[in-house]
């Protein structure tokens, strides 16, 4: 009879694990990701881990906190591939999102769930929001890709701006006939470390 319980915990417990998080959704939604950057929302939550911090669903974090790659994990298949997404879609501010999305980073051709196997298209860069700009959202979003890929898109460092304004996560998706299947996010507003980010990346400081 024990064995029947436990058996039984267990697959309830597996079942749990890789089923819909309608958390993300609802999230994804009333911060208007959806329709800002996406048509509809993941079905899954990518976990996103920045040292002791952890990313949850439009939590806030600090652009201090974020400047190193974070570690991820998100449902995946043997055999197949990934692209991911870091993206604003607030640049330079929620307001007056102009230069909408600014791409933080972009890594295809990712086997399974090991990022760090993945061609990397455009170097990690965690958040700088300009000062008085208010909060802006951070989104991570993972698609399962139809096969490996041949990306056209030249690479970008960790060392320049080059084509991260004005990128469309959406276009890309389409572009490749990538199918969404986890996402994530969180959002952040100007601290101290972002001049040093802007100066890394070329960033002029704004004229008062």
């Amino acid at each position: 009879m024990m064995l029947i319980w436990v058996s039984l915990m267990l697959v309830g417990m597996i079942s749990g694990h890789a089923g819909h998080d309608h958390g993300v959704g609802k999230a994804f939604t009333e911060n208007d990701i959806v329709p800002d950057v996406l048509d509809h929302p993941p079905n899954n939550r990518v976990e996103v881990k920045y040292g002791a911090s952890e990313v949850s669903l439009g939590n806030e974090l600090t652009p201090t906190s974020v400047r190193e790659e974070p570690l991820l994990k998100y449902p995946s298949q043997d055999g197949r591939y990934y692209t991911v997404i870091m993206t604003d879609p607030d640049a330079p501010s929620r307001s007056n999102p102009i230069r909408r999305e600014f791409r933080h980073w972009l890594v295809v051709n990712v086997p399974g769930s090991d990022v760090s196997k993945g061609e990397v298209l455009t170097a990690y860069v965690g958040s700088g929001p300009p000062k008085g700009s208010g909060l802006h959202r951070y989104i991570f979003l993972v698609y399962e890709q139809p096969e490996k890929i041949a990306f056209e898109e030249k690479f970008v460092s960790n060392h320049e701006v080059g084509t991260r304004p004005s990128f469309s996560a959406r276009k890309f998706a389409e572009k490749y006939h990538l199918e969404l299947t986890a996402g994530n996010f969180y959002q952040a507003q100007y601290d101290d470390s972002v001049p040093e980010l802007h100066k890394q990346l070329g960033i002029q400081p704004a004229k008062a």
